[in-house]
C-alpha cells in the first residue's frame, strides 16, 4: 500500500504544481499585457522590459496564491481517474462535491498541525528570535504538499463513499 499511496501522491503533487504555476503564469501573463496595454503599446527597449518583468513578477505572486487553490479544488477529481500500483481509489456514490469539502477540511487540518509542530520543533531546537522568522508561503506550499500524502491515507476512513480498490 505504501507504494500505491506513493505514486497517488507523486502524480497529484507534479500535477498541482504544473497546474498552479501554468495558471499564475497565464494569469500574471494576461494581467501584464492588459497593463501594456492600457500604457499605450510604449517601444520596448530595456527600461520597459524590466518594468514589465517586475509587474508580471508582482502578478505572478499574487496569482500563485489563487492557482494553487484552483489547481487543488481541480485535483481531486483526478484522484479517481488513474489506477497506481494495481490499486484505485473508487467513489461508491459519485458524490464528488461531498468528497472534496471533507478532504479539503482534512487537508486544512492537517496543514494546521504540521505548522504547529513545525513551530513547536523551532522553538525547542532552533534559534530564531522570533517563532515564525523561517515561516513564508513557500514553507506553506510544502506543508501542503506534504499533507496531501498525508490526507490520502486518512481519505478512505474519513469519507465512507472513498474506497481502495484493486485492478
Amino acid at each position: 500500500m505504501f507504494k500505491f499511496y506513493f505514486l497517488l501522491w507523486v502524480s497529484w503533487v507534479v500535477q498541482v504544481v504544473l497546474r498552479s504555476l501554468f495558471l499564475a503564469t497565464f494569469f500574471a501573463l494576461l494581467l501584464t499585457l492588459f497593463i501594456y496595454m492600457k500604457q499605450g503599446f510604449p517601444s520596448i527597449d530595456k527600461e520597459i522590459t524590466d518594468a514589465l518583468f517586475d509587474v508580471w513578477k508582482f502578478w505572478f505572486a499574487i496569482a500563485l496564491n489563487a492557482a494553487v487553490l484552483i489547481a487543488l479544488f481541480q485535483s481531486v477529481k483526478y484522484l479517481f481517474d488513474h489506477p497506481h500500483a494495481d490499486y484505485m481509489l473508487k467513489l461508491k456514490n459519485g458524490d464528488l462535491a461531498k468528497i472534496r469539502r471533507k478532504w479539503f477540511w482534512l487537508l486544512i487540518w492537517l496543514v494546521g498541525n504540521l505548522m504547529v509542530l513545525a513551530a513547536l520543533f523551532t522553538h525547542i531546537f532552533s534559534f530564531y528570535e522570533s517563532l515564525f522568522d523561517w515561516f513564508n508561503i513557500y514553507i506553506l506550499y510544502a506543508f501542503i504538499l506534504f499533507a496531501g500524502y498525508l490526507s490520502f491515507i486518512f481519505l478512505s476512513s474519513r469519507c465512507k463513499s472513498v474506497r481502495i480498490v484493486k485492478c
